[in-house]
């Protein structure tokens, strides 16, 4: 697939870009202490499972093989709190020992990790960092809402400090609100206000994703309405209007019509995989690619689970250098398909 499907138009109307990558969920467990009120990834001990390492190098190869470049690692908030964890995942320093085996397995068949591991302390976050390209936290919301009442990790203060701490590291990240979830128009300005002023003073955010509710059958949530697109787009004005330029405004194609958003401000459609569902929201199917990147309206460009901005800086993890390299071309974009020679030019570039 060419990295831009349609020609960039020229002077002062020219189109800008939106951003995508191509990459592999991967749940490594869906065992969680949090109990959202919206939520049918996480399952109790009983039900839970870890992925195995065979199946976890079956999706790798398969994600390699169709050209992708991030493996998503997701799973529970802290799943080694949970009574009776132990049998399953081991002690916190088991999972993320496999956290790390997993990122190399990845590395190996030059894929970048992107690790979403729910609350971390910062010596967790330094564990995992040189093995990532980029890791995420979504803040979800400052208000306090009944569907987070059995969730202990959805703190809006010890999320907010999960992501200061991956700040003064220099991780590339990515956060994100939850809209519909019973917050209001006020606490959806002041969860954008936080995540500007965290940028302001670490400049890591990456990129905002501005994510509907999908409310899901047999959950507390299912008696909810989701935002409308028009609730969408005005967000997506408003968190324009908040950002600071730099940070990209993501909005997932599964759940909502990107047009409009695009067209209020939206730049980039998130991880789209060829190979594995949308594990949060299963009953949401990705739109097939070449349909989706057709019917936007503008330009459209691959990139890497890292920005291009930070991949110039040399943001990443220490381990993933040589991967980074390979696949990013000049402007830190995913390189064109095909292209096997030195990565000397960018290396540089970002030296």
């Amino acid at each position: 697939m060419p990295q831009r499907l349609f020609p960039q138009a020229g002077g002062a109307e020219a189109l800008k870009e939106v951003t995508y990558s191509r990459n592999v969920f991967i749940p490594v467990t869906d065992l969680c202490r949090n109990l959202c009120g919206y939520c049918t990834f996480c399952r109790p001990l009983k039900e839970a499972r870890l992925v195995a390492r065979s199946e976890a190098v079956d999706l790798l190869e398969r994600a390699a093989a169709a050209g992708c470049s991030e493996a998503l690692f997701s799973m529970g908030d802290r799943p080694w709190e949970v009574t009776g964890s132990s049998a399953l995942i081991g002690q916190r320093e088991d999972l993320l020992d496999y956290l790390v085996e997993l990122a190399e397995l990845a590395l190996d068949r030059g894929l970048l990790p992107h690790t979403n591991a729910g609350l971390l302390q910062e010596e967790e976050i330094a564990a995992l960092a040189p093995y990532n390209a980029s890791m995420g936290l979504m803040l979800e919301t400052t208000a306090q809402v009944d569907l987070h009442r059995m969730s202990p990790g959805k703190s809006p203060s010890v999320r907010l400090a999960m992501m200061e701490a991956a700040g003064r590291q220099k991780v590339p990240f990515t956060s994100g609100i939850l809209v519909g979830i019973g917050e209001d128009c006020m606490d959806r300005i002041r969860s954008l206000e936080l995540l500007a002023d965290l940028h302001r003073r670490h400049g890591n955010l990456q990129e905002v994703i501005l994510q509907p509710l999908d409310p899901k059958p047999g959950t507390p949530s299912a008696c909810l309405d989701p935002p409308s697109l028009r609730e969408m787009s005005d967000l997506v004005g408003m968190a324009r209007a908040i950002l600071p330029a730099e940070v990209s405004i993501q909005v997932p194609p599964n759940l909502v019509d990107p047009r409009p958003l695009i067209q209020a401000g939206a730049d980039d459609l998130g991880g789209l995989s060829p190979i594995s569902q949308d594990h949060i929201n299963p009953n949401r199917p990705w739109p097939r690619l070449d349909d989706l990147l057709r019917m936007v309206g503008r330009p459209v460009r691959e990139r890497l689970p890292i920005y291009p901005s930070y991949v110039r800086r040399g943001w990443y993890g220490r381990r993933t250098r040589k991967v980074v390299l390979d696949l990013a071309d000049r402007d830190g974009f995913r390189r064109s398909e095909g292209y096997r020679g030195s990565s000397q030019g960018i290396s540089r570039r970002i030296g």
